[in-house]
C-alpha cells in the first residue's frame, strides 16, 4: 500500500498531547515527514525536553500510524523545542524563553537549594538553563555550585561593558558573590540593589536559554517588584517547609505574585525539609516540622503541589562543598528534584499553550 502524507497526518491528528489536551498535528508538533517506498519517518517535537510522557506519546503515534499502514518501516524521532509566550520584540532578555522566580517569603527554607537543583535537573534533561542569584545581601549560589573563587569575564561591545555568566555544572550562573569578597558585607540601600539586578538582566550576555531560574531573596519587597517589572516572568515556584510559621510567609509570597498589577502565575509549591529518614533506617519518616503543610497550601490556592524534599545531611553538605545533591548518588532525593523539574516544565508548557486573552479596545 502506498504511504501518503495526508493519511499519516490524519492518523496522527488523533494523538493528543496529554498535558495540553490537543492533537499533535494542530499543535504543529509533527515535523519532517519523510516517505520513501515502504519507509516512513517523522519527528515529534515536544514542548519541553523534560516531558515525562515522551514514551507514551511515541507509542501512541506508532499505534495510530499502524492502524493505517501496518507494514510500514517506521522511525519516529523525538525532539523538543521549549515553548514561550514572552514578547521577543522587547530588549530585556529577548533570547530567554521562560523565566522562573523561586521565592519563599521567608529565609532559611531552602529556596537556594531548590533553585540550584531545579536548574541542574532541567539542564540534565537537555534544556539550556541560566541561574541568577537575586539575593544581593546574602548570595549563596557561588559556594553551592563550587565556583566561589571565579570572576566573570567582562567584554567591551561597541563601547558598552557586558558580563559573561560563569559556566557551572552545565548551567550559566551570575551572582553578586562573584564580584565581592565573601567577607565583605553588601551594605546597599534599595535603589543600589535594584540597579544591580537590572544590570543582571540588561548588561549580561545570557545567550539563548530555555529557562532562566531566579533565586529570589526572602520577603516581598523591592527586589521582587524590580524583577516582575523589569522582565516578563513566566511563573513562580514557592518554597516552604511544613511548619506553620513558614506557611504564613509563603502565603504572603503567593499573594504578592497574584496581585493584579503583578499577575505572575504560580507554577506550584515545593515543600522542603518534609521529613527526616535516618541513613540506617531509610524506610522510617519523622515529620520534625509537621506534615503536609506544603500540600495543603497548594490545595488552598488551587495550584500544583510540585513535590517534597527530605531533610538530609548530604543536601546540606552538598551545598557547602559545591556538590549539589542532584549530582550525588542519592536516588530518592534526585528523583524528587527530577519530579519537581518535570512538573515545573509541564506547568510552563500548559500555560504557554493557553490562548492569550483578547484585548478589547475601549470605544469611549
Amino acid at each position: 500500500m502506498e504511504i501518503r502524507e495526508e493519511k499519516v497526518l490524519e492518523a496522527l491528528g488523533t494523538v493528543l498531547d496529554p498535558d495540553i489536551g490537543k492533537d499533535l498535528v494542530s499543535l504543529n508538533m509533527i515535523k519532517d515527514v519523510d516517505i520513501l517506498d515502504n519507509k516512513l519517518s517523522f519527528t515529534v517535537e515536544l514542548t519541553t525536553p523534560a516531558c515525562p510522557l515522551k514514551e507514551k506519546i511515541r507509542q501512541d503515534c506508532e499505534n495510530a500510524v499502524r492502524e493505517v499502514y501496518p507494514d510500514a518501516l517506521l522511525h519516529i524521532n523525538m525532539t523538543a523545542n521549549v515553548t514561550s509566550t514572552r514578547d521577543t520584540s522587547i530588549n530585556v532578555l529577548p533570547n530567554v524563553k521562560n523565566i522562573i522566580c523561586v521565592a519563599s517569603g521567608k529565609g532559611g527554607v531552602g529556596k537556594s537549594t531548590v533553585s540550584v537543583n531545579l536548574a541542574l535537573a532541567l539542564a540534565e534533561k537537555g534544556a539550556k538553563v541560566g541561574l541568577i542569584d537575586a539575593d544581593i545581601h546574602g548570595p549563596s549560589l557561588p559556594m553551592m555550585l563550587g565556583v566561589g573563587k571565579k570572576m566573570p569575564e567582562v567584554r567591551d561591545i561597541k563601547g558598552k561593558h557586558y558580563i559573561i555568566p560563569i559556566e557551572a555544572q552545565g548551567v550559566k550562573v551570575l551572582s553578586i558573590g562573584f564580584l565581592v569578597d565573601d567577607r565583605q558585607a553588601v551594605v546597599w540601600r534599595g535603589p543600589m540593589v535594584t540597579s544591580a539586578l537590572r544590570q543582571f538582566v540588561t548588561d549580561v550576555i545570557w545567550g539563548k536559554l530555555d529557562y532562566l531560574v531566579i533565586d529570589m531573596p526572602p520577603g516581598t519587597g523591592d527586589v521582587h517588584l524590580t524583577m516582575v517589572q523589569s522582565v516578563q516572568v513566566t511563573g513562580a515556584v514557592v518554597v516552604t517547609t511544613p511548619q506553620a510559621v513558614s506557611l504564613i510567609d509563603a502565603k504572603k509570597a503567593m499573594g504578592m505574585f497574584t496581585m493584579p498589577k503583578i499577575n505572575v502565575p504560580i507554577l506550584g509549591v515545593v515543600e522542603n525539609m518534609s521529613y527526616f529518614s535516618p541513613d540506617d533506617a531509610p524506610e522510617k519518616k519523622y515529620y520534625i516540622f509537621g506534615k503536609d503543610g506544603g500540600r495543603e497550601l497548594a490545595d488552598a490556592y488551587d495550584v500544583p503541589f510540585l513535590g517534597e524534599i527530605p531533610l538530609k545531611q548530604n543536601i546540606r553538605e552538598g551545598g557547602d562543598l559545591g556538590n549539589p545533591v542532584f549530582n550525588q548518588d542519592d536516588q530518592p532525593t534526585v528523583q524528587a528534584f527530577e519530579q519537581i523539574a518535570t512538573r515545573v516544565a509541564q506547568e510552563i508548557a500548559k500555560n504557554n499553550a493557553k490562548p492569550k486573552p483578547e484585548i478589547v479596545a475601549d470605544e469611549n
